[in-house]
């Protein structure tokens, strides 16, 4: 079995070939514009300091394949977390940068029997995304983003995965209305499946949620902790926020029950997260046992 470890941290049964012991397999889903090959390094921190750990970097939707709608690279990731979650009764960690910790926010929601232990959100627009970046002028190169709501608020805009989470704090009824993933992921527009998706959510044990001031793409940064501007573009941190105070997915019961960390580091670019070492032992680490 590949994922039992070498130097006799666990115990195999010889006749039954079954490793009791060791570290749960890690599955990263990788950001926008980016894919398997940025993630070498994490890989590498992950197996140095748990020898013999099985990761995997899902090889879906990358570099421009990333734009494809949310729902859409939802489907597809599932299918492939599915086929690793079944091969590993004991559970697995899920580690998700930038766009891909919504798409496993998702994945996470629509899976009734899932097995992920801990959930590491790294530098994810995990309340929206609202800021002129490097990555919006890419996407829309003539556009500013008090202009992006006119494109990404209709069918349209919402073929385009920025769109599917971006939150224009000055014209909320037209995101509430127009928006078709993040809205109804977060349950800021009321649907049938909220109680089924918060339920689903819940079954994690750990929720961490990495981010910090220097990011420079993640609009308000605040957002990879699930803060975001009011109308005023002032930031009302998590616990002021509406979802967490009506625990409309579950936030507010993973903070009561203890089970969601909190790590912020500055210093560090958006880039830089998932191979930055010292993120990596102070904030990750040590939960992927």
């Amino acid at each position: 079995i590949n994922y039992c470890l070498r130097n006799g941290q666990c115990l195999l049964l010889l006749l039954t070939g079954v490793c009791i012991d060791g570290y749960k397999p890690v599955i990263i889903v990788h950001g926008i514009l980016d894919g398997p090959k940025q993630f070498s390094t994490l890989a590498f921190h992950i197996n140095k300091v748990h020898p013999g750990t099985e990761v995997t970097v899902i090889d879906l939707y990358d570099s421009w394949a990333s734009l494809e709608p949310m729902w859409k690279q939802v489907q597809g990731f599932k299918k492939a977390f599915d086929s690793i979650v079944q091969k590993a009764p004991d559970g697995v960690h899920l580690v998700c940068f930038s766009q891909g910790g919504l798409i496993c926010r998702a994945l996470l929601s629509m899976a009734p029997d899932h097995n992920v232990h801990t959930f590491v959100s790294l530098s994810s627009p995990l309340a929206g995304q609202y800021g002129d970046t490097e990555y919006l002028r890419k996407v829309f190169p003539d556009c500013t983003k008090k202009l992006v709501f006119h494109f990404c608020y209709n069918r349209v805009g919402q073929k385009v995965s920025i769109c599917n989470y971006w939150n224009d704090p000055h014209h909320r009824p037209r995101y509430l209305q127009g928006n078709s993933f993040l809205a109804m992921l977060n349950g800021d527009r009321p649907h049938n499946d909220m109680k089924a998706w918060r339920e689903n959510f819940l079954r994690i044990k750990k929720l961490v949620l990495i981010g910090g001031p220097d990011d420079g793409v993640i609009t308000p940064w605040q957002s990879s902790h699930f803060g975001f501007y009011d109308s005023d573009e002032n930031i009302v941190e998590m616990r002021n926020q509406e979802t967490y105070k009506n625990d409309t997915f579950g936030l507010k019961m993973l903070d009561t029950r203890g089970d969601m960390s909190v790590c912020v580091h500055s210093g560090v670019k958006h880039i830089q997260w998932h191979s930055n070492y010292t993120v990596f032992s102070t904030c990750i680490e040590k939960w992927l046992t």
